[in-house]
């Protein structure tokens, strides 16, 4: 069995639809880039409000991706 190294990146999407749509972007986009990535995991959800209504949703994702043998 071959040993595999990973490296954990952290990334913030943002969306005006939703937490979840926000970190479908960020993925997204890392994966244009960057190859062979594994995991991704939620690690913080916050919101940008602006005069008393939420305009944004932010999460903050951390992305794992396999380094090439």
């Amino acid at each position: 069995m071959n040993d595999s190294i990973y490296k954990v990146i952290e990334l913030i999407g943002t969306s005006e639809k939703s937490w979840e749509d926000a970190a479908k972007k960020a993925v997204e986009r890392a994966a244009k880039t960057l190859e062979n990535l594994r995991i991704a995991e939620v690690s913080e959800m916050d919101m940008k409000i602006d005069d008393g209504k939420v305009t944004a949703y932010r999460t903050k994702v951390k992305v794992s991706f396999r380094y090439k043998d």
